[in-house]
């Protein structure tokens, strides 16, 4: 065998190593890595295809609104691809994203106006789980109309709006997640305990600021 068969023979083996076929039964760490160390597109893309819904249902238990959703969905995936090289596998990659979609969600509602953001907030959503959820939290009664049940979302709305931000996020991640605690505690790179203290207060304030801000019945 000549020199230059041996080059060429080295050559495709470094070739077909870079290019390996990726496929969607690929676990997480070799997809990560195939982006990382051969900046494979097709990995990436069914990383993106595997954590879109998660990752916009997230943003959207934030901002409410579907397309402002899918717009800092792209945004979680692009800083997703520029910092892959700095995960080390320590975590879950559906937890970092978590992280990295709640920070980007929460600064795009710093740069809007607080009124933008109650009454995007929860929008037009169906009473789906969530919604139970947090009417079980301030112990909603059973009500006569849809007047009045869009009249309680509207408070709840607000309410949510008011509370920490801290406890907003372990309230959003708890309710429209339905993470553990330690899944929390992951997200928001705290511990479990403080996770538990912070959805004990979040669910008080909010019954608080429910009763306080309850319009009263006219009567007659």
């Amino acid at each position: 065998m000549t020199y230059n068969h041996i080059n060429l023979r080295k050559f495709f083996v470094t070739w077909l190593s870079i290019h390996e076929t990726v496929s969607h039964s690929m676990d997480e760490k070799d997809l990560v890595q195939q982006v990382v160390q051969h900046n494979n597109h097709e990995a990436f893309s069914i990383l993106v295809e595997r954590y879109q819904k998660m990752v916009i249902t997230t943003c959207m238990g934030f901002l409410g609104n579907f397309h402002d959703a899918e717009d800092i969905a792209q945004d979680v995936f692009v800083e997703l691809y520029e910092s892959l090289p700095e995960f080390r596998n320590e975590a879950k990659l559906s937890t970092w994203l978590y992280r990295i979609a709640v920070n980007k969600s929460l600064n795009f509602l710093r740069r809007k106006k607080r009124e933008t953001f109650l009454q995007n907030f929860l929008g037009n959503r169906k009473k789906d789980r969530a919604e139970q959820t947090l009417d079980e939290i301030i112990g909603n009664q059973q009500t006569d109309s849809n007047i009045e049940l869009r009249e309680q979302h509207k408070q709840l709305r607000h309410a949510m709006g008011m509370l920490p931000e801290n406890q907003r996020i372990a309230l959003v991640l708890s309710t429209y997640h339905e993470l553990s605690y330690k899944e929390i505690a992951e997200v928001m790179e705290t511990s479990v305990s403080s996770v538990e203290s912070l959805l004990f207060r979040a669910k008080n304030n909010l019954r608080k600021i429910m009763v306080k801000t309850k319009p009263k019945k006219r009567n007659g």
